[in-house]
């Protein structure tokens, strides 16, 4: 039993890419992304981040490359990981074609900031060469400056006319294995930006709030911008920047996903903020319930409320629902229906317990 969105998104249909192994684009899933913050040519802390990603859920890593020895790290880099690595890089065209080279998936580049047309076509070159796609970023923060002296000041415009631009540049050499971000730290800006783009080109989009802020702040920002363009059927694959572990990136991206309906992963909480009416103290139970089941991956929902005025019907829509009873005679459910009276004393146990019971129902 899972619970179905009530509204159904009409997701636009744009081309298919390939990210290494990861499609991304026309009906493919919607794919989560993050970056590591680690030096890249410290291989070993690298790959172990790159690893915590990718046990997270996240699809593609994106890694930053600011010198030649960064990208001849990427060499043995992809050795050790399953993920698709995207190379960041900015202005140094030279460093594109290390990364093609060396094994990276993706360059995200800029390409009118990668110099001359000549340039232009040997990053092109390099990545037909290597199976390599591109990642064309755009950024409010790092507009072109004919566009801020033409518009004054970032806009949608002016960040959708810089994505054209560049979008002519590599059609221009004939590459199309390409996607596109427009993204600003101005969730307005953002969605204004994605929604004009998405009328006019096919090309997948890489959804984000840039420099969304810290853990909190960030999420929602995220969440609303994302979310937003996701529920009006725009965006392929997805990146919540935050000033945070970079693991929080990719459980913030599922659970956006997971609130429309899009792509589940893990057990998914339903619970009550609690009141006095609560039996068990809801808020403690659900933190610890949240770090005990962590490692599940599978799709699971679960419902965690604290009295019988909402706990009933809930627990109706989810695989496992509590619901608190005086008396400390709090009822547990499986799949809508009754199943046993446990005391508050035992409760995390045995909804671990019937967590863990429903994941290897579901393995076999």
């Amino acid at each position: 039993m899972e619970i179905r969105p009530h509204r159904i998104i009409n997701r636009k249909k744009t081309r298919k890419i390939k990210v290494g192994n990861v499609s991304v684009g026309g009906n493919s899933q919607i794919s989560v992304q993050s970056m590591t913050n680690t030096l890249t040519t410290d291989i070993k802390r690298t790959v172990q981040q790159i690893k915590v990603l990718e046990n997270a859920g996240a699809d593609i890593v994106r890694v930053s490359c600011p010198d030649e020895e960064s990208t001849k790290a990427l060499k043995h880099i992809v050795k050790e990981i399953k993920a698709p690595i995207v190379a960041d890089i900015h202005f140094h065209y030279k460093r594109a074609i290390e990364a093609a080279k060396m094994g990276a998936s993706c360059l995200r580049i800029n390409p009118g900031n990668i110099g001359s047309k000549d340039r232009i076509l040997e990053v092109v070159k390099a990545a037909k060469d290597n199976n390599c796609s591109i990642r064309i970023g755009v950024n409010a923060g790092s507009l072109e400056k004919k566009l801020l002296e033409k518009f004054k000041e970032p806009c949608p415009e002016a960040l959708v006319e810089s994505a054209m631009y560049n979008i002519k540049l590599l059609e221009d050499n004939d590459f199309f294995n390409f996607k596109i971000s427009v993204k600003s730290s101005d969730v307005f800006l953002t969605v204004k930006s994605y929604e004009q783009l998405s009328k006019i080109c096919d090309y997948p989009l890489h959804l984000g709030i840039t420099e969304a802020g810290g853990l909190f702040t960030g999420s929602i920002k995220s969440s609303i911008g994302i979310g937003q363009l996701l529920m009006n059927g725009i965006g392929d694959t997805i990146r919540v920047s935050l000033s945070s572990d970079p693991a929080d990136e990719v459980k913030a991206g599922y659970e956006i996903l997971k609130s429309l309906g899009i792509r589940a992963r893990g057990v998914n909480i339903i619970s009550c903020p609690s009141c006095a009416r609560q039996a068990f103290p809801v808020i403690e139970t659900v933190k610890e319930l949240e770090r005990k089941l962590s490692h599940v991956k599978k799709p699971i929902t679960l419902s965690i409320i604290g009295c019988v005025v909402n706990g009933p019907g809930e627990a109706a829509q989810t695989e496992i629902g509590l619901t608190g009873g005086g008396q400390d005679s709090n009822l547990l459910y499986l799949s809508g229906l009754p199943h046993s009276k446990v005391a508050s004393t035992e409760i995390i146990d045995k909804v671990v317990k019937l967590v863990e019971d429903k994941v290897k129902e579901k393995n076999n």
